[in-house]
């Protein structure tokens, strides 16, 4: 299978983890963190990351992704700069790569440390 396209979505800040995720949970997996997007949230667990894209007018469709750890080749991070002070994270997958953007309210650090957990040990 070949994904032609990036996916790419933009972390707007850390938030709560959602109380409905429970029920997306398989047995043993746990919520770690998540990050606030447009319309919804990104989820990291020990497992995998499920990122909730609210899509319409109404809000009530919902796409689900789920990139599971292990499907993940190798990652980057850049830190913003003086000029340029957009933070990106940029995701390579047996079946395409994926973009992240984050805001500059982000620790990209503490992101990156949360990947390095769930891809290394994961």
């Amino acid at each position: 299978m070949e994904v032609k396209e990036v996916l790419e979505w933009t972390f707007f800040s850390e938030c709560e983890i959602p109380q409905d995720v429970k029920s997306m949970l398989v047995s043993e997996e746990v919520a770690i963190s998540a990050y606030q997007t447009f319309r919804d949230c990104a989820i990291f667990t020990n497992k995998r990351l499920i990122i909730r894209d609210v899509e319409g007018l109404t809000g009530r469709k919902k796409e689900i992704f789920t990139i599971p750890y292990k499907s993940i080749l190798m990652y980057s991070t850049e830190n913003g700069g003086v000029i340029d002070i957009n933070q990106e994270i940029e995701i390579w997958t047996m079946i395409g790569n994926l973009k992240i953007k984050l805001k500059k309210d982000i620790d990209i650090r503490k992101f990156d440390n949360l990947l390095a957990e769930v891809v290394l040990n994961g």
